[in-house]
């Protein structure tokens, strides 16, 4: 592979641009996200069972806390990589507990009164393995009580036989997921798996040397785990808003929240420790309407609807907001405050794209010509660390009105050796066409 190159002067000039919009940084997030912390292991490393490494967090240590930014990384997704740095089991209030930054995903322990009940047990099993084992040292060699599945993506499922064992499975552990959980797994994941597959290979960096120039952060957290991953099905669904629960002395109350950040996603609130948990409804940064990986475009009218509803059904009783992925928020106005942006978030792009595409303007010009409003722009948990305004806009317009841009040059298109052929004849030939490229690339 070619190494990578140095940023060109054009690059720098950008990236000092864009670092003037950035709201101002107090070191809030850098408190939350450490605040309890308990333990870690070395650099988080992971092993299977040949010794390969399937989770190494010291391949980012360039990227750590106290690093300063280098002139090859857009100084907003630096920060989120130096959050995202920080490893380890936190408490998230007494008798809740997480480990993060073993995976992409956070996995949470619940204490019962005899056991943990498991909340995402991350993508493999080797880490999710590793985080129980941490956590067993740390607040007592319990077993596993219970399972629950956030939502139908795999990084908050296939780990799972890290924290069970086949005789657990065999036996009915509760595993508790919401209704629709293992057709949207499957249709997702199999179904379309190849062609996700290679596309989560671009979409992660994974080909990338892990320094400056290369793979920084996923945003939404370091990277993807490489270990084994299986799908246990769940024992019990949930399908109704307000259903309540109870696993080993744990009362659950749980919201639904079907066409969301997932097809098959809940919510869900545990009334005696007053701790809500957001799944991946809510996390530190703009999230995908669209994932590049490839996936069905997500609701974001729904979306934020239920982030609406989670606010009348919970909120004036939350103490503490936690999610499968970042780092929780503690105290009701700050939670509060906090959901009511990511629900006016999603509200935002969903009205705007439709209102410039009902004055006929296409998804290219709705992208380039959507902004956040100042109230929204002010926050750093709303800024594009894996979703962007650009893309997410092209995915409202596409629920709504399919890819077609009402242009009727593009109903037909030529494919790309075709396209390519008639630009180099356009341009006056390839050397012509190098030329101009090499001219354009010196510019900026």
């Amino acid at each position: 592979m070619e190494q990578p190159k140095d940023a060109t002067e054009a690059t720098k000039r950008a990236l000092a641009e864009f670092a003037k919009t950035l709201p101002p940084d107090n070191g809030a997030d850098f408190e939350l996200v450490k605040r309890g912390f308990i333990a870690t292991i070395p650099d988080a490393k992971v092993l299977n069972e040949a010794g390969h490494a399937v989770w190494d967090m010291g391949t980012f240590a360039f990227a750590g806390e106290g690093c300063d930014c280098p002139d090859t990384v857009n100084p907003s997704l630096w920060r989120q990589a130096k959050l995202n740095s920080i490893h380890g089991l936190f408490e998230v209030t007494k008798g809740i507990y997480q480990v993060r930054n073993f995976d992409l995903s956070n996995i949470t322990f619940i204490e019962g009164d005899t056991g943990y009940l498991v909340i995402d047990p991350l993508i493999s099993a080797e880490p999710a393995a590793a985080a129980l084992a941490l956590m067993r040292k740390h607040r007592g060699d319990k077993p596993v009580v219970g399972v629950i599945y956030t939502h139908s993506h795999v990084d908050h499922y296939g780990g799972i036989k890290g924290v069970l064992s086949d005789e657990d499975i065999e036996k009915g552990l509760r595993i508790i997921a919401p209704e629709g959980f293992l057709e949207e797994a499957v249709s997702e994941n199999v179904l379309a798996g190849n062609a996700m597959g290679r596309r989560a290979t671009y979409m992660y960096g994974a080909l990338l040397p892990r320094n400056a120039k290369g793979h920084v952060d996923a945003g939404l957290g370091k990277t993807v785990s490489m270990g084994q991953v299986s799908l246990v099905p769940p024992t019990e669904s949930i399908s109704v808003t307000g259903t309540k629960i109870v696993v080993d002395g744990i009362e659950i109350v749980f919201q639904v929240t079907p066409d969301t950040e997932a097809p098959a996603e809940m919510n869900f609130y545990f009334p005696q420790f007053k701790a809500l948990c957001m799944a991946e409804n809510c996390s530190c940064h703009l999230h995908n309407i669209y994932t590049p990986r490839g996936a069905q475009v997500r609701d974001a009218k729904s979306w934020s609807w239920y982030i609406d509803e989670a606010i009348d059904l919970f909120a004036k009783e939350t103490d503490v907001l936690f999610a499968s992925h970042h780092w929780p928020r503690w105290g009701s106005d700050a939670a509060v405050a906090f959901l009511k942006k990511q629900r006016d978030l999603y509200k935002y792009i969903h009205d705007q794209t439709l209102r410039m595409a009902n004055h006929g303007l296409t998804p290219l010009e709705i992208a380039e010509a959507l902004a956040l409003p100042p109230t929204l722009a002010a926050e750093w948990y709303t800024r594009g660390y894996y979703g962007t305004l650009n893309h997410n806009a092209k995915a409202v317009y596409q629920r709504y009105l399919g890819w077609f841009d009402g242009n009727p040059a593009n109903l037909h298109k030529h494919p790309p050796v075709e396209a390519a052929k008639r630009y180099v004849d356009l341009a006056g030939g390839a050397a012509a066409l190098l030329e101009r490229g090499r001219s354009a690339f010196a510019k900026g």
